[in-house]
């Protein structure tokens, strides 16, 4: 459960925008769409696999 303790004299908007960038940091949303389905283990990895040589390739064209 998010908690977002506001501070005194902070502004509600400034708060609200804390707790979106929390929400969206934990991947909650996310997280329940991935729960709706069964995904192989294989699929998984693959994906994860796939993911970090993406990431690596913008990092090698970082440093072109």
């Amino acid at each position: 459960m998010l908690k977002i303790i506001i501070k005194d004299g902070e502004n509600i908007e400034r708060a609200l925008k804390r707790y979106k960038r929390k929400h969206r940091n934990i991947k909650v949303m996310q997280n329940l769409r991935d729960g709706q389905f069964f995904t192989k283990p294989s699929v998984k990895r693959r994906r994860e696999v796939q993911k970090a040589a993406y990431i690596q390739n913008l990092r090698d064209q970082e440093d072109i």
